[in-house]
């Protein structure tokens, strides 16, 4: 098929090469501008805008597609598909109805649980048994959109941001070779109207830990922020970057550290750390973390 695809963040990239492998004729690639980032604040180009470059794709990417001429530029392409996904953009009408068998969504959720834009995060925030993969045919609304085929995965106690996030990536790549290759015998599925949930962005003061909640919530803050934004502590004044753990036994004060291997006695229960960020480091694993680092029972992280 003819494709224009349209994404932005790493997440995006195994799909794009997944199309390409699959040999599909990708007319042009959208993608958010280049950002500029760094000490030096240069602009640098997203992961999808790097990687098109070199698989010498065509790269467009407007600020907005909402003015007739981008539009038409886009409707010029004379697209059969357009695969979306993570592109960063609201999609009006006229982008929605130019490719002849319309836009194609990679989700990263079992819609209509976590709407939006931060569905890895929030369900293993909220302790969600399973997530997955929806290829979506997008309508105007936010991820409203009829369903042609989903793939579950469970999450795993161990599992963060960025494992899910990679698992899943991999996982929307097969999966949208899969519905391309049997788009003519696809049923498109409504969504129920029951079980809808949103994934709104992450904001940063969701980051902090409130060491008197149970230790399972904080446990899952920890794994669902990680690494991005971090969910982060104060010890000794100094910010900490909390990116990995486990429940453990234990209780405590709350914050109060119970042992030599960093288990931390939460509102109810406890829990083990197992990999951080000090200030001006890099991550490393919590025994790494504690050959340069005095703490041990009775020292107090502060919420």
């Amino acid at each position: 098929m003819r494709i224009i695809f349209m994404g932005t963040p790493e997440f995006s990239v195994p799909v794009l090469d997944a199309l390409v492998a699959a040999a599909h004729d990708i007319a042009c690639v959208y993608c958010q501008p280049p950002r500029r980032a760094g000490r030096g604040k240069k602009e640098r180009p997203s992961p999808v805008h790097a990687r098109a470059k070199a698989l010498g794709l065509l790269v467009r990417h407007p600020a907005s597609l909402r003015n007739e001429q981008a539009q038409a530029e886009f409707a010029a392409l004379n697209a059969d598909v357009a695969v979306v996904v993570a592109y960063g953009l609201i999609l009006r009408q006229p982008v929605l109805d130019a490719p002849m068998r319309g836009c194609l969504n990679v989700h990263a959720s079992l819609l209509p649980r976590w709407r939006g834009a931060a569905p890895i995060h929030r369900a293993i925030m909220a302790g969600d048994a399973e997530t997955g993969v929806c290829i979506m045919a997008m309508e105007a609304g936010l991820d409203t959109g009829p369903v042609l085929l989903r793939r579950a995965t469970p999450i795993g106690t161990d599992d963060t941001t960025a494992s899910l996030h990679n698992r899943l990536s991999e996982m929307g790549a097969a999966l949208i070779i899969e519905a391309l290759a049997r788009l003519d015998a696809l049923t498109p599925e409504p969504q129920p109207e029951t079980g809808v949930t949103y994934a709104a962005k992450i904001d940063k003061a969701e980051a902090r830990i409130d060491w008197t909640r149970p230790a399972s919530e904080i446990d899952r803050q920890i794994r669902g922020l990680s690494p991005f934004p971090g969910a982060w502590t104060l010890y000794r004044g100094e910010r900490v970057k909390l990116l990995a753990s486990q429940l453990a036994e234990g209780s405590g004060a709350p914050g109060e550290v119970l042992d030599d291997a960093l288990t931390v006695a939460c509102g109810n229960g406890a829990l083990r750390v197992t990999r951080a960020q000090r200030a001006g480091k890099g991550a490393m694993e919590a025994a790494e973390v504690l050959r340069g680092w005095e703490i041990g029972p009775g020292d107090r992280m502060e919420g």
